[in-house]
């Protein structure tokens, strides 16, 4: 056995949200149209959905959903195509990712689409990801349909990308359908840090140097204060880590993996996962 010590995980091959490109890879049904289906990736086929109950209950679907969007580059390899096409078209996904948690009953998704070390990627890579996030988020606030949140250290992002993205969560605050919590730029311990800081700062400026810390008052400084905690993580690409990503909001989340590439994830990738989410007796440490 190696009993090396293991390299850190890297980074998740994240990439953007929505985009109004045309490069729209499937449609909401999940079909591919005919030029990628004679491409289609190289897994082997995941069981049939049974159609006749496509959506479980609303009892069994989770209120939190996140998922870490892995596997654009990779995508784009397969298919011999631009990487800047993998990314408007993972952001189309996206789109149809909240959509079908709207249909599904979902009212909080989550959606890693850059983490802070992602920031170190070669400069013209990372514009193309912000581009593609902006673009996309832009389009999916224009419907007014969903309230969208950027979370993450913002403050890291060029000026214009980080003013639009402060811009659309004051477009759609107050709109009552699915919050869409989209992390850009986003450290999970950075957020907890973020969090232990505000609280303290709080403290101080209200003169309660000696009153306890507790994991309420931390839960309600984090990037999601005021949601419930993730019920279910998906994970793209057949990567099976978190990589650092909400590790407060996953304590009990339940974690589904699946080899299909975001751009290539489609409906039934999606039904499969809500399955067995509901098939799962979740005991909360008990």
């Amino acid at each position: 056995m190696n009993h090396s010590t293991p390299h850190p995980a890297p980074p998740p091959d994240t990439g953007p949200t929505e985009s109004t490109s045309p490069a729209r890879v499937r449609d909401s049904r999940g079909q591919p149209p005919p030029l990628l289906a004679q491409s289609a990736p190289e897994r082997p086929p995941a069981p049939a959905v049974q159609q006749d109950d496509p959506v479980p209950s609303s009892a069994a679907v989770p209120r939190h959903l996140a998922v870490i969007l892995d596997g654009n580059r990779r995508w784009a390899h397969k298919h011999h195509l631009p990487v800047t096409v993998a990314y408007q078209a993972g952001a189309q996904r996206v789109h149809d990712l909240v959509t079908w948690c709207e249909g599904a009953h979902i009212r909080y998704v989550t959606v890693w689409a850059l983490s802070q070390d992602n920031l170190h990627r070669d400069p013209a890579a990372v514009t193309d990801i912000l581009h593609a996030i902006t673009t996309g988020l832009r389009a999916m606030a224009a419907t007014r349909r969903w309230y969208i949140r950027a979370i993450g250290a913002l403050d890291l992002l060029p000026a214009e990308h980080a003013e639009a993205l402060r811009a659309l969560e004051e477009d759609t605050r107050g709109i009552a359908g699915v919050t869409l919590n989209a992390a850009v730029a986003y450290s999970g311990r950075g957020d907890i840090v973020d969090a232990v800081h505000t609280l303290t700062q709080q403290r101080g400026a209200d003169g309660e140097h000696d009153q306890p810390v507790t994991e309420h008052l931390v839960a309600r400084h984090l990037s999601t204060a005021g949601q419930p905690d993730i019920d279910l993580v998906i994970r793209t690409s057949g990567e099976q880590r978190l990589s650092g990503f909400m590790p407060w909001q996953t304590a009990e989340a339940e974690l589904y993996f699946t080899d299909a590439d975001w751009p290539g994830f489609t409906h039934d990738d999606f039904l499969r996962a809500l399955h067995s989410y509901a098939g799962r007796d979740r005991r909360h440490g008990l």
